[in-house]
């Protein structure tokens, strides 16, 4: 099975299916040999979630693509609102942070780094309020736990209560968005 392989610092192995294909990112320490088991030991779910992705691919209707216009209308609007909400929901969570930063991204609606930066795709301002809320409040809460624990998703929820139906909303409608970049 073709697969593009990443070595990095990480401490565990993670397959990931994509329309650009199969990406298997393995710890420094594994051998390509142990990369190749591996991969074969999940053939199955490789296979499983490959047919999905073709099935899903079927059944998507073409989607229109912003303009460059476009892009820059809505990074401009993020600009006013992000740092806006960023401001309102800082304080409750508990914590600061740095600089604010806009992008049009393809794979993120949002990041925190470790320095406390927050970074923001603008096509979060073609998702309804309270998206753009649930995701500032998951960045947010990154700077009391840069991971996905129980105990960040536990903060998470004690800020923003209707947290998962709008990740769902945005797990739901978000790749349509996104596949609208140009």
């Amino acid at each position: 099975m073709d697969y593009n392989g990443i070595k990095s610092s990480r401490k565990t192995v993670s397959i990931q299916v994509s329309e650009n294909g199969i990406t298997v990112r393995a710890p420094y320490r594994m051998t390509d040999a142990q990369i190749e088991k591996f991969v074969s030991e999940h053939d199955a779910w490789i296979r499983k979630h490959m047919a999905r992705l073709e099935e899903k691919s079927k059944n998507e209707q073409p989607v229109e693509k912003l303009t460059e216009e476009e892009i820059n209308r809505l990074a401009d609007m993020a600009l006013k609102v992000i740092p806006e909400r960023v401001r309102y929901y800082a304080p409750i969570v508990g914590v600061t942070y740095g600089r604010i930063t806009i992008r049009n991204q393809k794979t993120r609606w949002g990041s925190c780094s470790a320095k406390g930066n927050l970074n923001f795709n603008c096509l979060l301002m073609l998702t309804p309020p309270e998206v753009v809320d649930s995701v500032v409040v998951h960045e947010l809460c990154h700077r009391k736990e840069m991971n996905h624990s129980k105990k960040f998703y536990d903060e998470v929820l004690r800020v923003y209560p209707d947290y998962h139906k709008w990740n769902k909303w945005l797990k739901n409608n978000g790749n349509a968005i996104i596949k609208r970049m140009v």
